[in-house]
């Protein structure tokens, strides 16, 4: 049986290599990674314009739409935070259009940190724009405890209070139609999000792909091959 083809959103950003100094696509090698060890092929997917979105949905055979920048607030009907970053609208617009493709087409989804939030603006849901105690400090991943809420698709795949790498300043408030919250943080904060029902589709606020849990991944990938058969 051939591997699942995991599509992972990617950054668009300036960057620096070798003699190099210009626009590139990017991505945490530890995303890739993770899918790979987690028994699935990794494809970037590069920001690209929203109308193409379910045409590269369909070639996939699941989607992990990556962490990064504030999602927009004008996204979800909000004013900025003195404390929100500045806006990534091409990214936001294209993420936004492979989640709803993915949500269309029965495509297994993943939402990470950011990934998790969009999931949550894509149905409707808003933001918490800042909150404290989930980051390590500025480039520095912190650590804090998640616990499963009994009965839900995580629960199922992670069902004991675990230790999790986390960077995030923002949260889900306000969920999005049909989002049920499936982990919390010690202090309430919602930390992973999921649709029941048969399609697979989670969010997770925290980074799977900085530590060496593979069991979220492992779902996904599973879901992803029976998709795609």
């Amino acid at each position: 049986m051939s591997k699942p083809l995991i599509g992972i959103s990617t950054y668009l950003e300036p960057a620096k290599w070798g003699v190099w100094d210009m626009p590139a696509a990017l991505l945490p090698a530890g995303y890739p990674r993770l899918v790979q060890a987690a028994g699935g092929l990794a494809a970037m997917v590069p920001p690209d314009s929203p109308s193409y979105a379910g045409e590269v949905v369909a070639r996939l055979d699941g989607l992990v739409v990556a962490g990064g920048a504030d999602v927009e607030p004008v996204r979800y009907g909000a004013e900025p935070h003195p404390r929100t970053g500045p806006p990534a609208r091409e990214r936001d617009a294209w993420e936004l259009a492979l989640i709803e493709a993915a949500l269309a087409s029965g495509t297994p989804l993943l939402g990470i940190c950011r990934g998790m939030q969009l999931l949550n603006v894509a149905l409707g849901g808003t933001l918490v724009q800042h909150l404290g105690g989930h980051t390590g400090g500025p480039g520095a991943f912190g650590e804090h405890t998640v616990k499963p809420v009994p009965g839900t698709r995580y629960a199922s795949v992670v069902p004991e209070e675990t230790g999790v790498p986390t960077y995030h300043h923002q949260a889900a408030d306000r969920l999005g139609d049909g989002l049920v919250v499936s982990a919390y943080a010690a202090d309430g904060t919602p930390e992973a999000l999921e649709l029941p029902g048969e399609q697979w589709v989670l969010g997770v606020q925290w980074h799977p792909e900085m530590g060496g849990d593979l069991r979220v991944m492992e779902a996904l990938v599973s879901a992803a091959a029976v998709t795609a058969g």
